[in-house]
């Protein structure tokens, strides 16, 4: 995975008067931490990390803190409820080398077999990896797959480099048969009267109060 350049800036001032008007300049508030080191706090250009933050797991060398450029993977970001845009990211440091667990998405490619349906599980799953080689994904195969047939994590085709973090048993994927509209109105109209009955059965306990 190729590494996105970012540059940073020292953070000196703290609180939410600070912090917002970093972010009206057009500037996101950061801090990087691991390997043992004080947190570092910084800023960084709202529309460079929003940008880089679009690659999971994107790899982001900063430029312009003390030292030399360290590389760093986002691990959270805190963005605003109602309008959505990025109001803090938490990054962590890695070195050249290291073995990382992050989570990847899962891609199912192709058609399964006519009157099956796909019922995806898992949309992501864990590995381990080198933080300078994560792989962007996992492409499954679904192609002609007939009803009954399951896809579980130990199943999947890792890419080179990389090992399963998670349970080997998790179903990922399976084929379930297409249900019939009269079978869906069948179930909606089953739903229905179970909420029926439950609201009948409370209004006969608040009579009996």
């Amino acid at each position: 995975m190729p590494e996105v350049r970012i540059a940073a800036e020292p953070r000196t001032e703290f609180g939410k008067g600070p912090s917002r008007r970093i972010r009206r300049s057009g500037r996101v508030p950061a801090v990087l931490y691991g390997h043992g080191v004080d947190n570092q706090h910084m800023t960084l250009p709202g529309h460079d990390i929003m940008l880089a933050l679009k690659t999971p797991n994107v790899l982001i060398r900063l430029d312009g803190l003390p030292g030399k450029a360290g590389l760093c993977l986002p691990k959270a970001v805190q963005r605003d409820a109602l309008k959505g845009f990025i109001e803090h990211v938490d990054l962590i440091a890695v070195r050249q080398g290291e073995k990382v667990t992050v989570e990847i998405p899962i891609r199912a490619e192709g058609d399964v077999f006519s009157g099956g349906m796909l019922d995806q599980q898992l949309t992501v799953i864990a590995v381990e990896a080198e933080a300078t080689h994560i792989p962007d994904g996992i492409d499954v195969d679904v192609e002609g797959m007939e009803v009954g047939t399951a896809v579980h994590a130990e199943d999947l085709k890792l890419p080179a480099g990389a090992t399963l973090a998670g349970d080997p048993e998790a179903l990922v994927l399976h084929v379930v048969a297409e249900r019939t509209a009269a079978e869906v109105e069948a179930e909606l109209g089953e739903g229905e009267e179970t909420a029926e009955g439950e609201e009948a059965a409370e209004a006969e306990a608040s009579e009996g109060e």
